[in-house]
């Protein structure tokens, strides 16, 4: 069984375990083993120290973890909202892959779908046992309409703050 170096990490030092599941968990990683190891290591071999690191070593990440914040806050860069872009990546690869027209034709059944109930619930009269199920249906397909939306045009607010942020890594040594 693997050792889990975030969870091990998280323990001790949440910034640097914050990095481990993002973009700078190559530079975290490195970070550790300089300052808990003295030495450069591998993920696995950090992690295993770090499962029977001694308290001499805990503090000495512990520290790493106060000055590995205190970096990224003079950097201007979130932590948490780096670890949630770096999830949030489905629509750059959308516009990398062209090709895949599953989106396309999700979205369009979505659209479809919401107006000709729209048009049903606006021509005709809904049985009265069944007017739960429509009314919950509708709600069901706004909502996923208004995510496909989301998807498709995004908001320029995170789009912008995303940015600021990846331009800000960019520029680190």
């Amino acid at each position: 069984m693997a050792i889990d170096l975030k969870k091990i990490v998280g323990a001790v030092a949440p910034a640097l375990a914050r990095a481990l599941g993002g973009p700078l968990a190559g530079t975290a990683v490195a970070a550790i083993a300089k300052k808990v190891l003295g030495k450069d290591a591998t993920q696995d071999e950090v992690a295993a120290a770090l499962a029977t690191a001694t308290p001499d070593q805990l503090i000495k990440l512990k520290e790493l973890d106060a000055e590995f914040a205190k970096q990224m806050a003079d950097s201007g860069i979130a932590l948490d909202k780096l670890e949630v872009d770096d999830r949030a990546n489905a629509r750059e690869l959308r516009m990398v892959n062209q090709k895949d027209w599953v989106p396309n034709v999700l979205a369009m059944s979505l659209l479809i779908g919401l107006l000709t109930l729209t048009w049903f619930l606006l021509n005709y009269e809904t049985p009265a046992g069944n007017k739960e199920i429509i009314i919950n249906l509708m709600g069901v397909l706004e909502g996923s309409l208004v995510t496909v939306m989301t998807f498709f045009f995004g908001s320029s607010r995170s789009s912008d703050e995303k940015s600021k942020i990846l331009g800000r890594i960019a520029e680190l040594p």
